[in-house]
């Protein structure tokens, strides 16, 4: 059984061998060991302090294969992303431009830099093993964060982003960076990455040119790559457009990849989720599969199973699915059909 739970500073050496599995462009999870040692031990602290309000809190989350005791993927949320730095984004708006003598008016696109979205909550690090990849596990490691959001509301925004990673080639390559970013730090792209999982992106932001760039003045190449997919990123991507985040008029700074917007409450997996109590049971008539939560903070768990659930009534589970969730009779649980 996989389940997916808060990390711990006993899974540096795994988190370490998934970094390197990571594509570019997944800052938020750096192959270096200082950096994730870092970043467990916020998440810890994160997971143990009392929240009224969202802030600075990063929860980190790892899918964990119980049999084996071996880690597959890894996701977090970031409850403010702009509350410990700036978080920059390109603005991706039309500049009107006219002239009444010649009787002309057009439309000029262009990219500004901006913090706009710094007070959302930001998904990110999402990353799973490829022998599970388009599978119902991916659902619980993008989804089962949602669930988390859903019981803890109180510690997130009112809106969700995420930076799903841009087109770049198989050898690391990115059209855009070329045209944009290059010009002002003359490194290649995936030094530029590396870089920002293992710093932080503000340096690098605060250098990006402060006026608009024309997106007609691009190479066409890069144009191209203004909201586009890394072929690896789509999953992602699909998982949360189910859940109803949309693109907006926001890209990522250094590889134009899309940005994913949604109003917290309107968020598939939070406004249709259902809550009820654990009733542990020796056999299921299984109907359906679901997402299933506990609604703890810092022991929360999230799994995927088999149940025959009615609305209003309790939720009969298996002795290793209450195990996995570490959950009792009576004990409050959430779950989403998938």
């Amino acid at each position: 059984m996989l389940v997916l739970r808060p990390v711990q500073l006993t899974d540096l050496p795994q988190l370490q061998r998934l970094a390197r599995q990571s594509m570019v462009g997944v800052t938020s999870l750096p192959d270096d060991s200082e950096r994730l040692r870092d970043k467990v031990l916020d998440s810890c602290t994160s997971f143990e302090q009392h929240v009224q309000s969202p802030g600075p809190e990063n929860y980190f989350f790892v899918l964990e294969d119980l049999a084996t005791q071996c880690l597959v993927g890894c996701s977090e949320i970031l409850a403010t992303a702009g509350f410990s730095e700036p978080f920059y984004s390109l603005r991706n708006r039309h500049f009107n431009s006219a002239s009444r003598e010649l009787n002309i008016e057009h439309d000029v696109p262009a990219l500004s830099v901006c913090q706009d979205l710094s007070s959302h909550t930001l998904l990110r690090g999402f990353h799973i093993d490829a022998t599970l990849e388009r599978t119902v596990f991916s659902e619980l490691l993008s989804r089962a964060r949602l669930l988390f959001i859903a019981a803890h509301a109180r510690r997130f925004s009112d809106a969700v982003i995420t930076e799903i990673v841009g087109y770049s080639s198989d050898e690391g390559h990115s059209p855009f960076w070329d045209a944009v970013g290059k010009h002002f730090f003359d490194l290649p792209y995936v030094e530029a990455e590396r870089l920002c999982g293992l710093e932080s992106r503000t340096f690098l932001a605060e250098l990006m040119p402060q006026y608009p760039i024309y997106v007609p003045m691009l190479p066409q190449a890069a144009q191209d790559c203004i909201g586009r997919i890394h072929p690896d990123g789509q999953e992602a991507f699909d998982i949360l457009e189910r859940e109803g985040f949309e693109t907006n008029s926001y890209v990522d700074l250094f590889d134009g990849g899309p940005t994913l917007f949604a109003r917290t409450g309107n968020i598939r997996s939070i406004a249709r989720s259902h809550s009820t109590l654990a009733s542990p049971g020796s056999s299921i008539d299984a109907r359906g599969r679901y997402l299933v939560s506990n609604d703890s903070l810092e022991n929360y768990r999230a799994i995927v199973a088999d149940l025959d659930y009615v609305a209003g009534q309790p939720a009969t589970l298996d002795a290793r699915m209450c195990a996995a969730l570490k959950v009792s009779e009576g004990s409050p649980i959430r779950l989403i059909a998938l």
